[in-house]
């Protein structure tokens, strides 16, 4: 691929938290891009894909598309896999077909949660569930057909759009007036808009090495996540006393700390999947997202 076409991110999964988010960043920095959503193609159609990669002249691929229903993976296997092994394999063949990095975004779940200081990008992994292992055989699968590739894990991700534990916590609390909230389990909470910068930042600097001919070491698994490793029930707080403060919410709720045991699920999760973000920040000059500020700011728009 010529140093001098422009650049073109081909971004699946535009319907998710972190799909929109890159759009809206895409189109705030007026960069050329290509949406791909569920509705618009299935990221397991090769023949479709090729056609588009050619015909917009993509310079690289961010998949954003995920299967992340944690328990419902674990009855419904085959739909993950789809999803998380399947079509991260048909992304890393074109990717390698067309000579153009992918960007891939994976979890704090392809690690078992038993190691008590930061994940590094070296660490074994060992997933506890089927969308653990799911996310890792896609990430395998890329290791595997690709050569240009970098694969992103991330970590509790919340944002203004879809589903996801602030925006929960929030209804919870406007519901409710006691919560219980599991307190033995750590992570880093990252916003996803700050995902998606990640995500553009390494794209254009790719972008703008000689014709992607960067050292192998730049290529490969990094982490990103929020500066600050929290619990759950110390992010419902966090959550709730900026609500509070913000004037979004008239009471805070009496938070219950209560342990894993005391809230069965039908898959296990890590009980410390804290992500070191060192490497990419070293690497690409990507510093970890500071999720307080960002809580701030979405508590700010959701009530505005």
């Amino acid at each position: 691929m010529s140093a001098q076409a422009a650049m073109h991110l081909l971004v699946t999964g535009a319907n998710g938290q972190l799909g929109q988010c890159l759009a809206d960043q895409l189109k705030a920095q007026n960069i050329a891009h290509t949406l791909l959503s569920r509705q618009d193609a299935d990221i397991n159609d090769t023949v479709v894909l090729e056609k588009i990669i050619a015909d917009k002249g993509v310079t690289a691929i961010i998949n954003a598309a995920a299967y992340t229903a944690v328990d419902k993976a674990e009855f419904e296997p085959e739909l993950a896999i789809r999803v998380n092994v399947d079509g991260p394999t048909v992304l890393a063949k074109l990717s390698a077909r067309f000579d153009i990095p992918l960007l891939h975004v994976s979890t704090d779940y392809v690690f078992d949660g038993n190691k008590q200081t930061p994940y590094i990008e070296t660490d074994e992994t060992g997933p506890t569930g089927v969308y653990g292992q799911t996310k890792l055989d896609g990430e395998l699968a890329i290791q595997r057909h690709a050569t240009k590739y970098i694969i992103m894990r991330t970590a509790w991700v919340f944002s203004e759009y879809g589903n996801n534990f602030l925006k929960t916590m929030l209804r919870l609390a406007k519901e409710r007036d006691t919560l219980g909230v599991v307190a033995d389990q750590i992570g880093c909470p990252t916003f996803a808009g700050d995902i998606a910068q990640a995500l553009i930042s390494v794209a254009q600097q790719l972008h703008e090495s000689e014709e992607q001919r960067l050292p192998e070491a730049r290529y490969g698994i990094y982490h990103y996540a929020g500066d600050e490793a929290v619990s759950w029930h110390g992010f419902a707080m966090a959550i709730f006393e900026e609500a509070h403060q913000q004037g979004a919410l008239a009471n805070i709720p009496v938070v219950n700390a209560i342990a894993t045991q005391d809230y069965p699920t039908p898959a296990k999760r890590p009980a410390h999947s804290v992500l070191s973000a060192a490497k990419i920040g070293v690497d690409y000059a990507v510093r970890a997202s500071e999720w307080r500020i960002s809580v701030g700011e979405i508590v700010r728009d959701i009530a505005g």
